[in-house]
């Protein structure tokens, strides 16, 4: 039944200035902010002041607030007022992408236990509709893979870097002064942010619910001039991809820059534009895309899932009740080009190695090598870690299991 929502915000920075204007703007969605919370009383804001509060109780303990709409950064805070929310009866609508991924489980059981939903659909590739389709479009397809472009500030990145030849530091400087990057990019270009996402996707894909912490991931911010060269010589771009996929009753997933054929479909997604690729039995492949980044698009993302609890809906997390048999799993392989200071990788690193040159004082090796070892080379500075083209990832072999 269609019904009217009172809502109490926390936060209005830019998604939550986004909303507010979306919210203004769309005629047929019966809704309205009573309260924003929020944390600096002296910032000047573009709406009347007697919006505003600073006490967060003033939102929570208002019997009258049906949805919290939590838009902050600090996923601490952000967790405590989800939990106080569901605990008071009040449905919750929150893009807070690494809340989600490190709570995930626990979320799914206080929904349960409270009868209220929680919905998210902005923590992800902010205006594609993505997780609203693996839970109801492909609730009984036999999803086998998702991969994507996960993170808009990155991809805006990496298309000033190949498009208009800007180097890493002003593209990323153009990011920032766009509102696509924070002041501290560094869960962007480090491949946190999109790794939160695939956490989440891997949820509703799979129903495995898997600690953030599992997952590999290496980002854009060590990619060299030599690689970049590289790429160019030879007709490649690359993205920062998410991927996971199942087999033989195990979940794997890995975040990293990829270098792409012009062929490829992701290799056209520019700027902060997402794209998520969802491959089922069924089904078979599909692509979305949308803008993954900005004030409106993640705004309209989290008035979408307002308006969806108009009707009452939630998440029913069918693949978790379908699915109850898999198992995550890092013990897979992929093949990588991984440069380098001299001394810092070796052969005996490798799988399997298909090549190896040196440039300068930079060396270079391409071939097959395990999750583990990629996750080892994360904390080395100085090592860069490209999926090749058409990289295709594997379960590790047995001989690959006694070889590592």
């Amino acid at each position: 039944m269609k019904r009217n929502l009172r809502l109490g915000v926390f936060g209005f920075g830019c998604v939550g200035q986004g909303l507010y204007h979306v919210l203004n703007e769309t005629k047929g969605l019966k809704a309205e902010i009573r309260r924003i919370v929020v944390r600096n009383p002296e910032k000047q804001r573009p709406i009347p002041k007697e919006f505003f509060s600073y006490d967060e109780n003033v939102i929570l303990e208002d019997p009258e607030i049906d949805v919290v709409v939590e838009l902050i950064d600090d996923p601490v805070a952000a967790y405590r007022i989800l939990k106080k929310a569901l605990e008071k009866g009040k449905a919750v609508v929150t893009a807070n992408k690494r809340m989600l991924a490190e709570h995930l489980a626990e979320i799914h059981e206080l929904q349960l236990r409270y009868g209220k939903p929680v919905l998210y659909e902005g923590a992800v590739c902010a205006s594609i509709p993505i997780i609203r389709n693996l839970e109801e479009y492909y609730d009984n397809d036999l999803i086998s893979s998702l991969e994507g472009i996960f993170n808009g500030s990155t991809n805006f990145i990496l298309t000033k870097v190949f498009e208009e030849r800007k180097s890493y530091p002003e593209a990323l400087a153009q990011a920032q002064q766009l509102g696509f990057a924070e002041s501290d990019p560094s869960l962007d270009v480090r491949a946190f942010d999109p790794k939160f996402k695939l956490a989440i996707l891997i949820a509703h894909a799979f129903g495995q619910f898997v600690d953030p912490e599992e997952l590999v991931h290496f980002g854009i911010d060590r990619i060299s001039s030599t690689d970049l060269r590289f790429a160019r010589e030879n007709g490649l771009t690359i993205k920062l991809v998410g991927r996971a996929f199942k087999k033989d009753g195990k979940v794997f997933g890995l975040v990293a820059p990829q270098l792409l054929e012009s062929t490829h479909p992701l290799s056209a997604v520019r700027n902060e534009y997402n794209a998520v690729t969802v491959e089922g039995a069924f089904a078979e492949k599909q692509t979305f895309i949308g803008k993954g980044a900005g004030s409106y698009p993640t705004g309209s993302a989290v008035l979408s899932d307002i308006s969806a609890l108009t009707y009452d809906y939630r998440y029913e997390y069918k693949k978790n009740l379908q699915e109850n048999g898999l198992v995550f799993s890092n013990e897979a392989q992929v093949e990588v080009l991984v440069s380098f200071s001299s001394g810092q990788v070796s052969h005996a690193d490798f799988l399997k190695v298909t090549d190896g040159y040196r440039s300068g004082q930079t060396e270079y090796i391409r071939g097959q090598v395990s999750f583990d070892k990629i996750k080892e080379w994360f904390a080395l500075e100085g090592v860069s870690v490209l999926l090749a083209p058409e990289a295709v990832i594997q379960p590790l072999t047995k001989k690959a299991l006694l070889t590592v």
